[in-house]
Parts: structure tokens; C-alpha cells; sequence
């Protein structure tokens, strides 16, 4: 009969703070978890002082985890009703070495003859720290079997052989193999692993590549019903991003009840959101939270220093303690130089659509940045609210696709972006012009559009096509004002970055809810030159900032108090006058 259970775990908070299992349910058979465990737990932490076993020295929360992996396999129909599993943890609570034993054991565990397990490690480094303590493992090693202790090593009578030059560990008795292998497309093709344990997934987030790489090694489980994959992770030293942040959505969504997955198990150690929002978890009695081993494999007395250290070199510095000690995942805005609407940036977001904006304002004008092949292009649409009077913001961004190899280092940023529906990668030339100036058209069309900002260089070709879309023909017409104006950039924007941030700040400027524009708020930063302080992208490096200066093009005109001169006030088009 096949178990009924749901890996969702709704109570998650309330658990998390009580120090309860975040597995919501027992091991779905019972006697295969306990048949790995016996292995796992006699398994030896080598490098610890007097190497306890693994029996001797773990926590509930760790024997709760790898029985739920052991105890997913079914004996009778051999096959794995839970495939995925997902732990985020705070670093230095044992992740590494509790990778090498549980590949270990399932190495050991393994029925199937010339099995292939794999841990897919980021960097050589990482994949030299889960080797070693499993080669170390298996040479201290001794399983009880029956009441008789039997070794590991098959120098030593037992029967697992290490070849420390491949990283390669092999059981003799089904000539099956676990491997540790630093990710690259070449390491990994082909692969029909039965196991994949995947280490320091936040570094996979970085990889432009990392989405293939893993899917060429997690393709042979179609074949194995009774195979896995474990990811394992702390949090990102920066905002998530590709693979990681896909996983790490999806697996929030499972554990939260919003995607119904019974084959994915998600263990994330993280604060619940009061305690996030109140700022608690900088309080030392809560560190146990997301650090299961505190008083264990984690020092509080290290903690408290390190903290102390991070505060005194910065945000930026406090912000990657909190995210690989605490588990809190990064925001824009930490940098000691960032722009100071960063700070208030999160609390002004709102969900809304360049209808919804429309449907809300009474004018609006239009900021537009950028455009090289290299670069992104940036269109910020920013209304007056009825009534109120608050500022809307909406953006929308383009990229040419040489862009992607030009910024490797920020190519799955950019597809995050592109799924999220706010960046268009494109291989024609012309296309981020061409929807440009179709949104421009609609807001004109709608009567609300008082006049559209570009940064004093300009673009011909952008301006002759929005007076095409307008005025049907490229010149404007006599008589009448220029829809397309030049914004003047550096200190001149000053006074509109500054308005910005004070309305930011007073609740009187808000946005759409677009990570595209949480990760270029956090690449802004601010620069002196001469007595004027000023954001420009050249003190971005190779992050973007375009819509972000689109923003500041729009709210320069907004500044102005315009009033709308779209296509239903008239067939002059002109500027409306209302006396």
C-alpha cells in the first residue's frame, strides 16, 4: 500500500522557533530509514576532535533529514517516492561533511550493480572538502553488522577502495562508484547517476551555464526510479539568482503550500518573517534558528565576534555575515556608498501594471536610459496619482542578446529577468526601439503622456520613431511642442535622485514590484565629483543601473507638475490648459 503524505509544512514558522522537525512527517518506510541510519550513524566525523561518530555527535534535525531520504525508497516496488530534496542551512552546521556521509551511505546502501553517484561540486576546492572527509570516512570506518564490526577500507578486509587521484570511492561488492566532481559541462555529460548530491548551490546561481549543467547531470534518474538528487546550500553573498534562486523559490513554495510536489522535500533554515521584519534574529538566543549545530559545529562566542568585526567594516561586510551565518537573504541597497533611496526601496513596492498605472494617474511621464548592444535599454513609465497626488512607477527593459556574452557574470541575472516578464532578450536589432515606442504610444493614446525624457546624448532614431508613432511623420509638426526632450544627466540629475529618495521616503513615491529594479537600485552607487554627489553607471562596474536612470529622467519631468497632452485632448495635441 502506498503511504499518503505532503512535504508542505505550513507550521514551518512556529516549528522553526520551537526547535521542532521541519520533515512534517515520518520516514514513509520506516525500516529502510532505519537500515541506512544504523550505516550512516556509525560513520565517523574525522576531522573532529577524537572523531565521534556520527551516532554520537548529531542532532535530531540531521538523522530527521537523511531518514527522510533513506526512508523514501520503496523495497517493493524499488523506486524513490520522494526525488528532490532541498536543505538551506547557516554555514559551519556540519553541510559538507553531512553530504560526504550521506552519499556514503547511499553508496553503501546501494542494490543496483555499477550505480554511479555523483556530489557536483561548484569549485575544486568545495569538491576537495566533501572528498576528503568521506575518504577519511571510509578509513576510519566501521559498520556493525549483526553484533561484528566490519571495516570499510579494503586494505583493511573491508570493501570500499579509494582512488584519491580521481576522487573516485568503489564498492567492491556491486562495483558501483561515488564520485566528487567539480561542476563543469565536460565532468558532468553523459552522467547516468543514480544519487546526485549537488553542493553550495547559491555558487551554481552565479553560472550562466549551471541550469544545463545540472539537468546533463540529474538525467540519468529517468532511468532509476529509485534515484535522488539533495541540494544542498547556505544563502547567496549576493541577491539570489539563477538556479539557486529558482530552486530556492520553488522549494519556498512547496514547504509554504503554494505548489503541490509530495516527490520534492524542502528543509530551509531560515527566520520566519516577523522576526526578519522586527529584526530580532540579531539577538543572540535567537541564532539557534538557523543554526542547528550552535553549541556544537558553530561557536555562539564566534558568532558574536564576527558580527561585531562585520559591523565595523560596513554594510556590505553585515550583510554577508547575516547571509552566511543567519541565513538572511540579501537585499539591494547594503553598500556603504549605495544610493540612500536603497534604504527605503523594499517598503514602497506595490503590485501594479502600466494599466493599473494608467487607470490610477492623471499624468504621466516617460524616462528612458541606455541602448548599447552591450547594455540594457530602460523605460521607466512614472504617473501622478488621482486625488493623492503619490508618484507610480513602472519599467521595462530590453537587452540585445550579445549582452549575455559580453556580461557573463551577470547572464542569469538577466534570464531571471526575462522570465519574470519585465526584460526582453532579444537578437534583432530594433526591437527594444520598437516595443519602446509602442508603450510611449499607448500612454499617449490613453490623453495622459506629458512628455517622454532621454539623456542629453539621445537617440535620433528613437526620437524620429516616437514622432512617427505620434504625429506621423518624424519631424514635429509647427507649432508644436517636442514630445521627446533631452534630460540633462550628472550633477543635473542630481535634484532628481534626491526628490526621489525623499519621496521614497515619506511614502509619497511608489513602484511595481520588479526585481529587475531591486537588483539595479542595489548596483546604484553614489559618487562625488567636485561638490556635487551623483549616481553614475560608471560607478556600477558591469551591473546595470538603466532603469534606474530612467526613473530619475521621468521624475525630472514629473518635477515640472505637466499636465497631460495625449491624443483626447484635442486634435492639436498641444498642451492642455485647463483655466
Amino acid at each position: 500500500m502506498t503511504p499518503e503524505w505532503s512535504t508542505a509544512c505550513l507550521d514551518w514558522q512556529e516549528r522553526i522557533v520551537d526547535g521542532r522537525p521541519l520533515v512534517p512527517f515520518a520516514p514513509l518506510f520506516q525500516s529502510e530509514a532505519d537500515a541506512a541510519l544504523n550505516d550512516f550513524l556509525d560513520l565517523k566525523i574525522v576531522d573532529a576532535i577524537g572523531a565521534p561518530r556520527f551516532g554520537d555527535s548529531s542532532r535530531p534535525w540531521v538523522l530527521d533529514f537523511v531518514g527522510s531520504i533513506f526512508g523514501a525508497y520503496d523495497p517493493v516496488r524499488h523506486a524513490r517516492l520522494i526525488r528532490e530534496f532541498f536543505l538551506c542551512i547557516s554555514k559551519k552546521n556540519g553541510k559538507s561533511t553531512d553530504a560526504a556521509a550521506i552519499m556514503l551511505t547511499a553508496l553503501i546502501q546501494n542494490g543496483r550493480r555499477s550505480a554511479e553517484f555523483l556530489i557536483l561540486a561548484p569549485t575544486i576546492e568545495i569538491a576537495r572538502n566533501s572528498f576528503e572527509p568521506a575518504r577519511d570516512m571510509v578509513r576510519a570506518g566501521m559498520l556493525t553488522a549483526e553484533g561484528v564490526e566490519v571495516p570499510l577500507d579494503v586494505n583493511a578486509g573491508g570493501f570500499l577502495r579509494v582512488q584519491e587521484n580521481v576522487k573516485t570511492i568503489t564498492d567492491t561488492r556491486t562495483n558501483s562508484v561515488l564520485k566528487v566532481v567539480a561542476a563543469d559541462n565536460e565532468a558532468v555529460s553523459g552522467k547516468k547517476a543514480t544519487g546526485v548530491l549537488v553542493d553550495e548551490l547559491w555558487l551554481f546561481g552565479k553560472r550562466a551555464n549551471a541550469e544545463n549543467m545540472l539537468r546533463e547531470a540529474t538525467g540519468g534518474l529517468v532511468s532509476r526510479p529509485e534515484g535522488f538528487v539533495v541540494y544542498l546550500t547556505t544563502q547567496s553573498d549576493e541577491p539570489p539568482a539563477g538556479i539557486f534562486k529558482q530552486k530556492l523559490d520553488y522549494f519556498r513554495a512547496v514547504r509554504d503550500g503554494k505548489v503541490v510536489d509530495p516527490r520534492s522535500l524542502p528543509v530551509i533554515y531560515e527566520f520566519p518573517d516577523e522576526m526578519r521584519r522586527d529584526g530580532s534574529y540579531m539577538e543572540p538566543h535567537n541564532w539557534r534558528i538557523t543554526n542547528p549545530n550552535l553549541g556544537l559545529s558553530v561557536s555562539e562566542e564566534w558568532l558574536e565576534d564576527e558580527l561585531r568585526k562585520a559591523k565595523e567594516s560596513g554594510k556590505a561586510s553585515l550583510a554577508v555575515f547575516l547571509a552566511k551565518h543567519l541565513n538572511i537573504e540579501i537585499d539591494q541597497g547594503l553598500r556603504a556608498d549605495g544610493w540612500p533611496g536603497a534604504e527605503f526601496w523594499k517598503q514602497a513596492e506595490i503590485v501594479l501594471t502600466l494599466d493599473d498605472l494608467l487607470e490610477r494617474c492623471e499624468v504621466v511621464t516617460i524616462g528612458g536610459d541606455g541602448g548599447g548592444l552591450d547594455d540594457l535599454f530602460g523605460l521607466c513609465v512614472l504617473g501622478r496619482e488621482k486625488e493623492s497626488g503619490n508618484w507610480l512607477a513602472w519599467v521595462k527593459c530590453w537587452a540585445h542578446d550579445k549582452v549575455l556574452d559580453r556580461r557573463k557574470s551577470e547572464a542569469s541575472k538577466l534570464r531571471d529577468f526575462e522570465r519574470d516578464g519585465d526584460l526582453v532578450i532579444s537578437e534583432k536589432v530594433g526591437t527594444d526601439f520598437d516595443e519602446a515606442v509602442a508603450i510611449i504610444k499607448k500612454c499617449w493614446d490613453s490623453g495622459l503622456l506629458a512628455m517622454v525624457g532621454l539623456d542629453s546624448a539621445g537617440i535620433a532614431s528613437f526620437v524620429d520613431a516616437i514622432n512617427m508613432a505620434i504625429f506621423g511623420e518624424a519631424e514635429v509638426p509647427e507649432g508644436q511642442d517636442p514630445i521627446a526632450v533631452a534630460v540633462p544627466q550628472g550633477y543635473q540629475l542630481q535634484a532628481a535622485s534626491k526628490g526621489c529618495e525623499r519621496k521614497l521616503a515619506d511614502g509619497t513615491l511608489y513602484h511595481a514590484k520588479q526585481p529587475i529594479m531591486d537588483w539595479m537600485v542595489g548596483n546604484a552607487k553614489m559618487e562625488m565629483r567636485g561638490n556635487a554627489v551623483h549616481v553614475t553607471k560608471a560607478a556600477s562596474g558591469t551591473a546595470k543601473i538603466d532603469g534606474l536612470m530612467a526613473l530619475f529622467d521621468a521624475a525630472f519631468l514629473m518635477a515640472r507638475n505637466p499636465k497631460p497632452r495625449g491624443s483626447i485632448y484635442g486634435p492639436d495635441r498641444g498642451l492642455l490648459i485647463i483655466g
